[in-house]
């Protein structure tokens, strides 16, 4: 990603710094969603993120004075944004996970799906965010300290070079480099079947294979179909359930029985699915009608990540009482 700021107008440190708000409002707001972008790497959260964002905002009207342009506004924005998600994340509580269940693994408990309609509407944006944006990265990062997370994200997402990096961080140059090291040995180890190179773009667009699986998955649903539920997933599926922590890699059976008995999927429920997109990726919204209600409710979102054809990673998130991702709440 390129920092297409405006650092060639040199009427642009004087209008930040003049005290305007609306002018100041001005120069700022079109950051917004790629800002917005960036605090939901750093948080994995999406209402996180947009907090941040509007802090971030805050702070830069704060410090307006201290904008002299010497880098770009949208580059001193971003400076100002890691720095705030920094912040909240020395202050957010670590949650332990329960150590009585062997066979799930840490995970992100405050994990959020990202609304592609919040996306960048730049198509450079949109095109480096594809693979960048879905929830293996996002909790792939999220299992980095913090200072690390933002070296990443600095460095091989947005492309600053090191220098830039280390500033922005108050950090030394070889400290930047060190923790980007380690960044990129524990993001192998968390994606280890996953392309790393993030600085070429690679399409948004959902494929053949995505799209195909994805109607079929919500057909199987509406059709009560658990072999043919069962048929989508693969072997060694990787499936989890927010808010509840930790992903399970289990059997495409063993799955698809722990739904059955633990009240995700009844052979008599009434259901019906939209298909949309999250984080890039393909999502089932799924609707549910229970036998004392005339209509179908807004239930859960099941986000899909497929490889040849089958789903390698299912997450799902129970969607009921989260308005900001614009799901009607009803078919």
């Amino acid at each position: 990603m390129t920092d297409a700021g405006p650092q060639g107008d040199e009427s642009t440190p004087a209008a930040v710094r003049s005290g305007d708000a609306a002018q100041f409002a001005l120069l700022t707001e079109r950051h917004r969603r790629e800002l917005q972008v960036h605090c939901y790497r750093m948080l994995a959260n999406y209402e996180d993120a947009q907090d941040l964002t509007q802090e971030t905002f805050l702070r830069a009207w704060n410090k307006r004075e201290s904008f002299r342009g010497h880098a770009a506004l949208r580059t001193w924005l971003y400076r100002i944004a890691t720095n705030a998600c920094l912040d909240l994340l020395d202050k957010r509580d670590r949650t332990p996970m329960p150590s009585e269940l062997p066979d799930v693994e840490h995970e992100v408990p405050h994990l959020q799906p990202y609304p592609d309609r919040m996306l960048p509407e730049d198509p450079q944006e949109a095109v480096v965010a594809r693979e960048t944006i879905e929830l293996a990265f996002v909790v792939a990062v999220a299992h980095l300290p913090p200072r690390q997370r933002a070296v990443l994200v600095l460095r091989d997402v947005l492309g600053w070079p090191a220098p830039q990096a280390a500033d922005a961080l108050e950090l030394t140059v070889a400290s930047v480099t060190s923790a980007l090291q380690r960044a990129r040995v524990t993001m192998r180890e968390q994606l280890p079947d996953r392309r790393l190179d993030w600085r070429t773009p690679a399409t948004h667009e959902l494929s053949d294979d995505e799209r195909r699986v994805l109607t079929a998955y919500i057909d199987a649903h509406q059709r009560n179909d658990l072999a043919g539920l069962t048929a989508l997933l693969r072997h060694d599926l990787r499936f989890a359930m927010l808010p509840d922590p930790g992903t399970v890699s289990t059997t495409a059976k063993e799955a698809v029985d722990g739904w059955v008995s633990g009240g995700l999927f009844r052979v008599h429920d009434d259901w019906r699915g939209v298909a949309t997109t999250v984080n890039r990726m393909p999502a089932a919204v799924l609707y549910l009608r229970t036998p004392d209600d005339p209509v179908h409710r807004l239930f859960t979102m099941a986000v899909l990540h497929v490889v040849d054809g089958e789903i390698a990673e299912l997450t799902g998130f129970d969607v009921r009482d989260e308005p900001w991702l614009g799901l009607p709440p009803t078919p």
